[in-house]
Order: C-alpha cells, then structure tokens, then sequence
C-alpha cells in the first residue's frame, strides 16, 4: 500500500508536464486497482485496510481516475486541477487508512482544502463563492466539537486508536462525536450546503462531493459507534425519524426543482438519508446495506452529474425546461441516461438494489412503522428519475441550438465506466465483506 501512495506522492512536482504525469496517474491507478488485497498490508497498528476502509480506497481512486478523464478537455489550468484532484484522493486515502481517531480527524478535515480550491478556481458562476462559505462553515462549525470530544475521549481512555476506546459516554460527547458525520453525510436540516456547492462546482467537484466526500461522513459514522454503542443505541430513534422523514420531503423537493444539478444533489439527500437509517438500527443487515448503497450511490451519483455536464457543454445550460428532446441529437447518449436513472431508482442488477432492500428489512425490524415512510420514498425516487429522464430527453428540442456534438468515445466510456462496476458489483457481493 505504502508504495502506491508514495509513488502517487513523487509524480506531484511533475504536474506542470501535463500529458506526462496523467498517462503516470492513470498507470499507477490502474495497477493499484488490480494489485489491491484487503488482506494484503497492514503499515502499523494506526494505519491498515479492514473490510469496511477497502471498498471506500477503491471507490476513490476509482473516481479519481474517472475526474481525470471528465476533465481532460478542460482549457484553464489543467495542471493545477490535477494537482488538486491528486491532492484530494491521497487526504482521503489516507482517512480510510487510518485507525487513529487523531489521524483521522485530520485527513477528514484536510479534505475539505482541496475541494474548496476546485469549487471556487474551476466553478462556473460567481455564486461559486457564496457555496464555498456554506460548505466551510457549516464543516468547520460541526467539526471543532468533534476534536473537543476526541480530546475527552483520549483523556479518559488514554489511547487514540477506535479499537481500543469504549464509553458509556454521555449526550454532549455523543452529539461532538457524532455531529461533524452527519453534516458531512449531509442527514436531513444539515443539507443546505451541498446543492449549492454541487450546483456551483465543475463536474470533478460534484463527482467527488457525491462519490467519496458524502461517504466520508457515514463511514465515521460507522466507525464510532463501536466507541459509544450504548448512547447509539439509547438515541438512534431520533436520527432514523429525522432521516425517514427527510428522505419523504426532499423526494417531493426533488420534483419541483428546475436545475438538474440541483435535482440531482437533492437526491443524493433522500439516499444518504436511508444509509443513516441502515447504519443506526446497528444490525448487520443495516449496516452492510448502508455499505452497499455507499457504494451504488457514489458510482450512480457521479456517473449522472458527468450526463449532466456533457448536457451543459453543449447548451450552455442546466435547466430543464431547455434540455429537453435530447433523443433527437443524442439517440446513444438517451440509453446512457435510462441505464443510470434506472440504477439511481434502484432497479435490478443495480447495486443500489441490494443496499436497499438491506436497509429497508433492517428498519422494518427495528420499527413497522417506518415501512409508510419507506414506501413513500420509494415512489417519489422512481418518480424523479422517470421525471428526469423523460424531461430532458422527450418533448420537444431548444429551438435556439444550431450546433450539436452527439458525443465522444470519451464521454461513452466515462459513463460506461461508472454504470459497468454499479452493475456487476451485484454478482459478487462479498466483494468488500
């Protein structure tokens, strides 16, 4: 493991040679993707690979590789844009890898640098700005209670390694622990930053945001709750009602809204919001379907914000009401649409299917009542998807495009490369268990 990351380390000095160091990027990418063993390293007792971190490792670098090549074409400062998108993956390598809370406190934080620079040097609209505040301080607020309460933790068990900390714990250090994951996730009424920062980000940012960083957060959710499982288990009611509920409103917010970008993001909201569910009922069924949908939805989300994008190349616009009666410029591109807003309303094979039949036998367990709440979500997911897709791709076209590009062999395989895994996944399930 240590080679890989080390080898990644070197090629940064040469990023100003730019055809160069991308042909080296995606070389070391690919060989760590067919070398990586979950079983196969372990550097020392704060930095190792177990069956949760190795599936999160390779859905980074594997999204990593797919920024690249989204963003290969792009004319401003491409060299700084790689060196940001390497800079990003190797912080958030690194906070999979790590076992020291400290360490991983650190690497979590140190994610959100990288993201801002390519939200506010690469974003499209002054706006851009206003986005990056929200996404710090709403960051920043949550996770400064985190580190008082990484504080307290070392203090009273003298260690910082997860496996070696348990607590009764009281509320306060409860909410520090747990509230920088939720926002990061983002739960339901912690949410307002991420449309704005999706809406305003260049592609690469918003395949980051909704493939790995929103990851991040349910994957330090479950990591501490092996600290405190008792105060997890005394307050899960609230955060499974909050993450229901939210996951209700936002399939009927998805449905007005006019932006795709927007839409899109709002429904990362809804998904998350059932992993949240998965992960705080703490069975197992919860728990690897919260996994599982981790996974689909950081493959499913990315692959729909690149459609987006090869969208707005061309017309210059994300709205709905203008992107309409693609299938008449773009016939191939029509079926790239259907395959991935079939998979984001988790229809068969998609690994998103798996993850949510997981979770909704999980909650049902936990409590019937959640089964009104589920089905409702259910609806309005497969009913923003058919909406999406037979908006922007029937009716009747802009009257005002008098140039259109049905599509390169690079942007077929960039779509084909995230719906090919979100699918095949599902043959092999314990892949990553």
């Amino acid at each position: 493991m240590l080679k890989f990351m080390l080898f990644t380390m070197m090629l940064i000095p040469l990023y100003m040679f730019h055809c160069f160091i991308m042909n080296m990027i995606i070389m070391s990418m690919m060989i760590f993707i067919v070398t990586i063993n979950k079983n196969m390293f372990m550097l020392n007792y704060e930095l190792f690979v177990d069956n949760i971190s190795y599936g999160m490792i390779i859905l980074t670098v594997w999204i990593s590789f797919l920024m690249l090549l989204s963003e290969s074409n792009h004319k401003y400062n491409m060299n700084m844009l790689t060196l940001m998108i390497l800079l990003l993956m190797i912080f958030l390598i690194l906070s999979f890898l790590s076992f020291n809370l400290l360490m991983f406190y650190v690497f979590f934080e140190s994610s959100l640098i990288p993201t801002m620079i390519i939200i506010m040097g690469w974003g499209y609209q002054p706006e851009r700005i206003n986005a990056s505040y929200y996404l710090m301080f709403y960051t920043l607020f949550a996770s400064f209670p985190l580190l008082l309460s990484i504080m307290y933790l070392y203090n009273n068990t003298m260690s910082m390694i997860m496996f070696n900390m348990y607590m009764y714990g009281n509320w306060t250090l409860y909410l520090g622990l747990i509230l920088a994951f939720l926002v990061k996730i983002p739960l339901f009424m912690f949410h307002f930053w991420l449309p704005k920062a999706h809406v305003e980000a260049p592609v690469s940012g918003s395949m980051i945001l909704a493939g790995i960083l929103l990851k991040l957060g349910a994957y330090g959710l479950m990591r501490v709750e092996k600290i405190i499982p008792i105060m997890f288990n005394n307050f899960s009611f609230i955060w499974i009602s909050i993450s229901m509920l939210g996951s209700m409103l936002v399939g009927f917010n998805c449905l007005i809204q006019v932006d795709i970008k927007a839409m899109i993001a709002y429904s990362s909201v809804a998904h998350m919001g059932l992993v949240v569910g998965g992960i705080m009922t703490m069975n197992d069924w919860g728990i690897n379907g919260s996994y599982y949908m981790m996974i689909g939805h950081g493959l499913c989300s990315s692959g729909l914000f690149c459609l987006v994008n090869i969208m707005y190349q061309r017309t210059g616009s994300r709205s709905i009401l203008i992107n309409k009666g693609m299938l008449t410029f773009m016939p191939s591109m029509s079926l790239m649409w259907f395959l991935l807003c079939s998979s984001n309303m988790s229809s068969p094979p998609s690994l998103n299917l798996a993850g949510e039949i997981c979770i909704i036998n999980s909650l049902i367990s936990w409590s019937p009542i959640c089964i009104l709440m589920i089905s409702v979500s259910s609806f309005m997911s497969a009913c923003y998807c058919l909406y999406l897709f037979s908006s922007s791709q029937h009716g009747m076209y802009y009257s005002s495009i008098f140039s259109f590009n049905s599509g390169k062999v690079q942007e077929y395989m960039l779509i084909i490369m995230h719906w090919l895994p979100l699918n095949l996944i599902l043959l092999n399930l314990n892949i990553f268990m």
